[in-house]
């Protein structure tokens, strides 16, 4: 087994409870860690023996774009899209950030991370 892993995708997109967050959005990071068999493509060198940073990176883009109430849906969202469309992915976790989340304090950010794993 093999690690690749997406740090720190930065997307504005429109998540949360509150009906302002609808509307006027807010920053979001986004990494991703996914487990899969990279012997075969740490011998080829062929892009097609690996997974493709490319298609992992727009799973993301293109589920953080659908509007959530909660980082957790939409974390699960990109998981289950992930092993959905990459069969040879094993296990899955992504960790979604809210930069400066409107809870009524100084915080940097609030961070959920989910795992997955093919059954």
């Amino acid at each position: 087994m093999g690690v690749i892993k997406l740090k720190n995708i930065r997307t504005f997109s429109y998540h949360g409870c509150l009906i302002e967050e609808g509307k006027i959005g807010s920053d979001y990071t986004v990494d991703l860690k996914i487990k899969t068999n990279l012997q075969k493509s740490a011998e080829t060198d062929h892009l097609l023996d690996t997974v493709d940073y490319v298609h992992l990176n727009k799973i993301v883009t293109e589920e953080m774009a659908i509007r959530s109430h909660l980082l957790e849906h939409v974390a699960k969202r990109i998981n289950i899209r992930v092993l959905n469309e990459l069969e040879t992915v094993e296990k899955t976790t992504v960790w979604v950030s809210k930069i400066n989340p409107p809870i009524g304090g100084d915080v940097e950010s609030v961070t959920i991370k989910l795992t997955e794993t093919r059954k």
